[in-house]
């Protein structure tokens, strides 16, 4: 069923628990989350990052991604992630996502409010969610780049006393909020600060916070950056890395057997789907808080 991202942040504030929110750039990826919240019977959120455009274009998948949640058994928001203009993120509530993320994080606190306050008229009159980012993870979510998850120059945390003005001035329903994460593979381990996420919570109200760059972090950090305050949880590489890791297996096992003159796509394709499934079903235990 196909809900706006209040509706479920609504429920996970209730719940005192995260959802995932999975990067899905082609039919598999969608296969294999929906599948996994099918499975765990909780909510979900899929979504499209603009720098996915390249991958597969917002109006191939956008349609795919709708129709998939409208008709899962679970609850699913189809959202827009880094939208970094306002013309895209007026696509993606043109093909019916039900929640858009503006990125204006590398502008200034003034021209990212005022685009913020712009995006969240235009959701208001599709009946859309909107989430915003102040601070930034650094790298864009392509789930590459240089792998360091300390040194990143272009990470800049979230001042809570900022961070509450803006979502007070601008009418949003989610904040990013940067507090030690970065987008992309970590070879060192990404030292995150709880006390940003408690502050801004407190500051804004209790607005749900949304991680960004979840992947590299623990189960237990995981579960205290929930405790703190964050509602919403982006993932993407390492299910990727899963879905690449299964049809590699695949191919390696029709090596081995020597039972086949060729390898067919389909099959490759579904054992991605199935471990990029298993993978996703692990982090959202993690997220809704069961053990």
């Amino acid at each position: 069923m196909l809900v706006t991202l209040k509706q479920i942040l609504d429920l996970c504030e209730a719940r005192t628990c995260a959802v995932g929110s999975f990067n899905t750039p082609n039919l598999e990826s969608v296969m294999a989350v929906i599948g996994a919240a099918e499975e765990l019977q909780v909510p979900v959120v899929i979504q499209h990052a603009e720098v996915h455009e390249e991958i597969m274009p917002l109006e191939v998948i956008g349609p795919v991604m709708t129709e998939a949640a409208r008709r899962a058994k679970v609850p699913v928001c189809v959202h827009l992630d880094h939208g970094e203009s306002l013309d895209y993120l007026c696509r993606a509530l043109d093909l019916g996502f039900t929640s858009i993320m503006y990125d204006g994080s590398n502008l200034s606190f003034e021209e990212n409010l005022a685009n913020t306050r712009m995006a969240v008229s235009f959701a208001g009159r599709a009946g859309a969610s909107v989430e915003a980012e102040i601070g930034t993870m650094g790298r864009r979510e392509t789930g590459s780049g240089t792998p360091d998850g300390e040194a990143d120059p272009g990470k800049i945390y979230t001042d809570p006393e900022q961070a509450g003005l803006f979502v007070r001035e601008s009418g949003i329903d989610a904040l990013a909020c940067s507090f030690g994460t970065t987008h992309g593979v970590y070879l060192t381990k990404p030292k995150l600060d709880f006390g940003v996420v408690e502050q801004v919570r407190r500051a804004t109200g209790g607005i749900p916070v949304v991680m960004h760059g979840g992947s590299g972090v623990s189960g237990e950090e995981f579960r205290r950056a929930i405790q703190a305050g964050v509602r919403k949880i982006n993932y993407y590489t390492y299910m990727a890395m899963a879905g690449g890791a299964g049809a590699e297996a695949y191919l390696e096992s029709v090596r081995e057997s020597g039972t086949r003159d060729a390898v067919l796509y389909h099959d490759v394709a579904q054992a991605a789907v199935r471990a990029m499934q298993e993978n996703c079903r692990a982090a959202m235990q993690v997220f809704a808080m069961r053990s």
